[in-house]
């Protein structure tokens, strides 16, 4: 009986890692190549309204629904007014057991943190720290466009994530805080935000305010991620991170995470906020073990 009981796990372990689609690093990596062949997708820009457009045009054709949520926002530096937009590509859209996977598209209008000091009024390309996590949704979507999760997830692309100047975090995320007062039903049970997922040398440490406001998924996730043997997942807090899942949570009442990579760069050299933020800096490999975790995570869950 014993050895037929053991048989029987071994069998099923099997038979549900193979219900489990295997995440295409090389093909997450065209995806962050082709946003960044846009240009820095800043609002009011042509790179940012094709940023858009392929964004839409891709999961458009994958996802069961696709919501637009377009709003206007006055930019308190320049005083212009910049047209923003959401996108939340849905699967299983009245399923109300959901959660949101969820990265920001636009990316920064000055490389403010550039080592030369000529380059910090020039726009960032963003190939990191917004095209990474993109790309990662992407290629989630055409996967569960062909296997069906028994959950419902929405992919929702955030802009004007990073748009405010440093220290200034109130004219930062205005994208989430635009969904954070616009959620649409059903309201999912969590948001798991990937963002800055692409760094070659990846190290994901647990990001503080994600422990601190949803401990339970973090150890979900960190254990999930060990299972899986994705040591680039750490346990220990590194760095406590204003970002969208902060906002969602505070505003919108979502518990969040923040899959981060902040320490962008070779140690002596900082890529985050630099016109050093290209593709070169990114890795298929990375953008793997992120959607590897996040693609266990979705077709593991009840």
């Amino acid at each position: 009986m014993k050895s037929f009981i053991t048989i029987t796990v071994f069998l099923s372990s099997l038979i549900f890692a193979e219900e489990v689609p295997q995440f295409d690093g090389g093909r997450a990596y065209g995806f962050l190549k082709a946003q960044c062949d846009f240009g820095p997708r800043v609002p009011g820009t042509s790179g940012h309204r094709k940023g858009l457009r392929h964004i839409v045009q891709t999961v458009t054709p994958l996802a069961d629904t696709v919501i637009q949520q377009s709003f206007s926002h006055s930019d308190v530096y320049s005083g212009k007014l910049f047209k923003l937009t959401n996108v939340l590509a849905r699967f299983r859209p009245t399923e109300k057991n959901r959660i949101w996977i969820a990265a920001h598209w636009d990316s920064r209008p000055w490389a403010d943190q550039d080592r030369n000091p000529k380059n910090r009024s020039k726009p960032v390309l963003g190939a990191n720290d917004g095209a990474s996590g993109v790309a990662v949704l992407m290629e989630l979507a055409h996967h569960l466009s062909k296997q069906s999760p028994s959950i419902g997830v929405d992919l929702v692309f955030l802009d004007g994530e990073d748009m405010g100047k440093a220290g200034d975090l109130e004219h930062f995320f205005n994208g989430s805080r635009y969904l954070a007062r616009n959620i649409p039903s059903p309201m999912p049970e969590y948001c798991i935000l990937v963002d800055m997922i692409g760094d070659k040398d990846l190290q994901l440490p647990v990001e503080g305010k994600s422990a601190e406001q949803a401990p339970e998924l973090v150890d979900q996730l960190w254990t999930e991620a060990e299972i899986l043997d994705l040591q680039e997942f750490r346990r220990d807090i590194d760095y406590f991170v204003e970002d969208d899942h902060v906002v969602l949570y505070e505003e919108g009442g979502i518990p969040s995470v923040d899959i981060i990579d902040f320490r962008y760069g070779t140690g002596k050299v900082n890529y985050w906020h630099t016109v050093e933020d290209t593709p070169d800096k990114c890795s298929p490999g990375s953008l793997a073990t992120v959607g590897t975790l996040l693609l266990h995570h979705i077709y593991k869950k009840k």
